[in-house]
């Protein structure tokens, strides 16, 4: 227990560090807010031009993972080993080192919550074999889901210029997140878990200050900038947003907050918003 604690919390130190020497993200900025039920955009801006990820990866990597454990190829109690590959994939992780165990379970609360790296990368091997598979078989889904403009190449979403989607395409996993695995969408409502005597707060503030607000994911890397997807209710009524692109967590949280409250409003009128034709794409 103590060694547990104590990589967790050297974990979260380095974090620190880590991302305190992070220059300022240039990334181009995105939104994108659709109805769920109907599929109305109701606001849209560069929601087609091609953005890296980060952390928002790991909605795929959990929609691949419910999906396995709807069909039996994952089961929630069932160990998953880290890997050499999973264990180096900083900042974030549950740090439990080469060769230590994890649920099922536990990797995907730990994605949910503390967006995990090591957690990700060890159900991707897992299912794929490798996390180059995975990351093929990620591609494949999300083509299939309709986000056709979408390369992912690993698990975690760490950096890798070939890694590749859009706002649109966000939203549209998002909304297959629960339209598809409704019960385990509800997961991305979690503000925190215990994990092996720690409590643990999640990284997704805009849930603690918007009502209405349940999930779904944070994302940050230098080259993406700041990213969120948010799904949120109110008056009966769901949308799914993302934001793309910005320089700080709060100018990214209360951007969404934003798009939240206009689109709410009693006087808001909401049309579809014509797409533009996606740039060439950064793997080339």
């Amino acid at each position: 227990m103590f060694k547990t604690t104590s990589l967790l919390l050297a974990t979260a130190i380095s974090s620190v560090f880590f991302f305190g020497t992070l220059s300022t993200a240039e990334a181009g900025q995105a939104s994108f807010l659709v109805d769920v039920q109907s599929g109305q955009t109701l606001e849209a801006s560069n929601q087609d031009e091609l953005n890296y990820p980060a952390s928002l990866t790991k909605m795929m990597t959990l929609y691949l993972a419910f999906e396995a454990l709807h069909d039996g190829r994952l089961k929630w109690d069932q160990n998953l080993t880290m890997s050499e590959n999973a264990e180096s994939k900083e900042p974030f992780k549950l740090a439990v080192g080469v060769g230590g165990k994890v649920t099922v379970r536990e990797a995907v609360q730990g994605i949910v919550v503390l967006s995990a790296n090591d957690a990700a990368v060890a159900i991707g091997e897992q299912l794929g074999g490798s996390e180059d598979s995975f990351g093929k078989m990620m591609t494949e889904k999300a083509h299939q889901l309709g986000m056709s403009n979408t390369v992912f190449k690993n698990a975690s979403g760490l950096p890798d210029p070939e890694q590749v989607t859009t706002a649109r395409d966000l939203a549209t996993l998002g909304v297959a997140l629960m339209r598809d695995f409704p019960e385990e969408f509800k997961l991305f409502s979690m503000r925190g878990i215990k994990f092996r005597g720690m409590k643990l707060r999640g990284h997704n503030n805009l849930m603690y200050r918007y009502a209405g607000a349940d999930g779904i994911k944070t994302g940050y890397t230098d080259a993406s900038g700041y990213n969120l997807v948010t799904s949120a209710t109110k008056n009966g009524r769901r949308v799914v947003g993302v934001v793309m692109g910005e320089k700080t967590a709060r100018i990214r949280d209360d951007k969404m907050a934003s798009l939240l409250d206009t689109y709410w409003a009693p006087t808001a009128t909401t049309a579809t918003v014509s797409t533009r034709a996606p740039k060439q794409s950064l793997a080339n």
